[in-house]
């Protein structure tokens, strides 16, 4: 425990100063006491907007996306005994992008009111899409995993992955421009689309699903050493299984969501609070993913929001960058990797 509280707060102060660190910089650059001054409101009314309307929304959702995204890809990793599971390698985001596509193809039958709905306040009709599709898709991994080893289920997550992305394609070929133009700008995955406002829609489903992963920690801890033993230790397995699900996918739908497809945090950030723990037991774990997705999320921000010249970048280039070294690490020298399935 003093191992996990030890780099809990270290992880925690490392947020605190990269989100201060995001407030001053982006492409107006300002002082901490500017940045005081505007959240006072003792300062400039411009940078005061600066501040409140635009740079601290979007620190505070990749603050809550990256976490949740953490928490649930290390419940993933446990329920399906796999290290390589998350949201992303198991076609959950891949279900919420068909969720969207289909909501947003559906609004081109249903006349221009449904288009000016999508384009002026397209949040609710995007936020069910993608919880729909993502609890589909959680659902039907979850009865795959009964039946398939490990690789072979991660296979499976990956080509559902690319036939959802097909059907998305397909699909916006009978959208409007409008709807496409709106999709186009939800798949591009970023923390800065979201305003004060949609908050609340992040952060309470998000709460909940915490709630249930810290509520169903103990039970998931003794998954880990097989359905026979957690059995033998009271565990209802099909219970406990499908509450896991329930809470991956109030993690991350929310994010999805508001945030689009983000990738790589819920695969990389497991590994990291288990080297920081030295534990699988998963009540440790759960804050350690939590701060340390914020604080990959929030890095991957400030690094696009960073005041570049000539160029942007885009979120999910920065985080594959640190993500897809440490899966081909995990490939190449994990032995639950090469001896699995």
């Amino acid at each position: 425990m003093d191992r996990s509280l030890t780099g809990a707060s270290a992880l925690f102060v490392a947020i605190l100063v990269l989100a201060a660190a995001s407030l001053c910089y982006g492409q107006v650059i300002l002082s901490p006491l500017d940045v005081v001054g505007a959240m006072t409101g003792s300062g400039d009314p411009t940078l005061s907007e600066i501040v409140w309307a635009i740079r601290l929304p979007r620190v505070l959702t990749a603050v809550v996306a990256g976490g949740a995204l953490g928490v649930a890809g290390t419940l993933m990793q446990a329920l399906f005994r796999n290290p390589m599971a998350d949201a992303w390698s198991l076609g959950l985001v891949a279900g919420g992008q068909l969720g969207v596509g289909l909501a947003v193809a559906g609004a081109a039958f249903a006349g221009p009111v449904v288009l000016l709905f999508l384009t002026s306040f397209a949040g609710l009709s995007l936020t069910l899409g993608a919880v729909i599709g993502v609890a589909a898709t959680a659902a039907a991994m979850a009865a795959l995993a009964r039946r398939v080893g490990n690789i072979t289920l991660l296979v499976v997550g990956l080509m559902l992955g690319f036939t959802a992305q097909g059907l998305v394609s397909v699909i916006l070929h009978f959208a409007s421009r409008v709807g496409g133009r709106v999709f186009s700008g939800w798949d591009d995955g970023t923390f800065s689309a979201a305003t004060t406002a949609d908050l609340p829609w992040l952060v309470l489903p998000v709460m909940c699903g915490l709630a249930l992963a810290v509520v169903n920690a103990k039970g998931l801890t003794a998954l880990l050493l097989g359905e026979t033993y957690a059995a033998s230790l009271g565990t209802n397995v099909p219970r406990l299984r499908r509450s896991i699900l329930a809470a991956t996918v109030l993690l991350a739908a929310p994010v999805t969501a508001l945030c689009g497809p983000v990738t790589f945090v819920g695969l990389i950030v497991p590994h990291l609070a288990r080297r920081l723990a030295r534990t699988a037991r998963i009540l440790p774990l759960i804050p350690l993913a939590g701060l340390a997705g914020a604080l990959l999320a929030l890095g991957a921000d400030f690094i696009v929001h960073l005041p570049w010249e000539q160029h942007f970048l885009h979120l999910n280039a920065v985080l594959a960058l640190v993500g897809a070294p440490v899966v081909i690490a995990l490939l190449v020298f994990a032995p639950a990797m090469r001896s699995s399935d």
